[in-house]
């Protein structure tokens, strides 16, 4: 059952009119790298303007972006990061020309989307005018300190996490087991739910094309294992390849899908030398290759949502996953899946797969399951809320000032 008080509440049956929003969002990835959190902004940019609202976005560019952007995006000064994750840039803040456009622009209330410099800047833009802001919150950044070999940090970076979040008017987390979590941490004043939705006519167990798997080179008796994702370390790769690995010693018909380009894909091709690698897919061509796998496994615990895991759902595919909050508001388990507390438990996952791929009938079972419960995940009505929550905010800041 859900945690009303955690939720964005429903537009009452009768709302007075409102003036329109200008929301100005601040995001450190927006059409670089295609990943969850880009298509979450991207589709309410483009929801707000559907509306009638009006919407400015500012985050770091490239020459050659990976996507066609929703709305108007303003570039600000950036660098790359540093070692295997130099695709992603970091915002050093507002430019005068960027600034010069958000003065005349007037923005009614301010959406930070990640904690870093150029989200500092939006903190302190926000203050200095009097604004309202708020953050969506999307990423655990502070457990990727474990996976490059330097733990210790991750305290300090939790500490930062905590007083960001807590300079904002309200936090919006994506699944109910996250808005617990940052509570627990202190992340964030007042934690709402901002869930995702899922494309239920692109993801669609109908999609499954027997042909395409065997033009990858599965057999129609292998039981296909799909990982969907950014081929980087805090991914679970290590796990998720391990698991597998274990699983096809007693039955060699498990074997691997990787959807998913990265700074690390050789060296998960090297873990995995029997999976198939199909690369970056968008669009059509993904959801056939969600449709067409047999299981979906995810071992990420740095996952707030789990797009992937939803979209998995939505094309009919029973999820094994770690319990991690993302996933334990997605995957039920023993209904829809399997959800493990151990993280790096390689041998249960191992199990659970091979528990899987011995009985197709509980993975129809499952996979049908899956696919109802994703059907609460709507985009139109998530994204509605969102708005009448963004519209309650500002006039509770008019109404303060006054």
């Amino acid at each position: 059952m859900r945690n009303a008080a955690a939720i964005i509440a429903p537009p009452s049956a009768e709302v007075p009119a409102r003036a329109p929003l200008r929301v100005a969002l601040f995001s450190g990835n927006y059409n670089y790298v295609i990943d969850g959190p880009v298509r979450a902004l991207n589709k309410l940019v483009a929801h707000l303007e559907a509306r009638g609202h009006q919407a400015l976005v500012l985050a770091p560019t490239t020459r050659k972006p990976a996507l066609r952007h929703a709305g108007e995006l303003i570039s600000v000064p950036s660098v790359a990061l540093p070692g295997s994750r130099r695709e992603y840039r970091l915002g050093l803040g507002i430019s005068a020309a960027a600034r010069k456009r958000l003065e005349a622009f007037a923005p009614t209330i301010i959406h930070v989307a990640a904690p870093d410099w150029l989200g500092l800047a939006a903190l302190n833009y926000a203050r200095d005018k009097g604004l309202p802001v708020v953050a969506s919150f999307h990423t655990r950044f502070d457990t990727y300190p474990r996976y490059y070999g330097m733990a210790w940090l991750e305290k300090h970076v939790t500490g930062y996490m905590r007083y960001f979040y807590r300079r904002c008017t309200r936090v919006y987390a994506p699944s109910e087991s996250m808005v617990e979590e940052l509570r627990r941490d202190g992340i964030g004043r007042d934690i709402r739910l901002w869930e995702r939705g899922v494309d239920h006519e692109l993801f669609n167990p109908l999609r499954r094309d027997m042909a395409w798997r065997r033009n990858c080179g599965f057999a129609d008796e292998d039981v296909v294992v799909a990982f969907v994702g950014r081929v980087v370390l805090e991914k679970g790769i290590d796990v998720f390849a391990a698991a597998v690995r274990e699983a096809s010693e007693s039955d060699p018909n498990i074997r691997a899908l990787v959807v998913g380009d990265g700074p690390v894909r050789e060296r998960f091709e090297e873990m995995l030398p029997d999976a198939v690698f199909a690369g970056f897919l968008q669009g059509e061509d993904l959801a056939r290759a969600y449709a067409s796998a047999d299981i979906f496994f995810n071992p990420s615990v740095t996952e707030t949502f789990g797009n992937v895991t939803l979209e998995a759902m939505a094309s009919g595919l029973p999820s094994i996953c770690a319990a991690a909050s993302g996933s334990r508001s997605l995957v039920q388990h023993g209904e829809t899946g399997f959800l493990l507390s151990d993280a790096r438990n390689a041998r249960g996952f191992a199990s659970a797969l091979q528990s899987l791929a011995r009985d197709p009938a509980q993975r129809m079972r499952m996979g049908s399951l899956a696919r109802t419960r994703s059907a609460a995940f709507e985009w139109s009505a998530i994204l509605d809320r969102l708005i009448t929550d963004y519209q309650d905010i500002v006039a509770t800041t008019s109404a303060a000032q006054e």
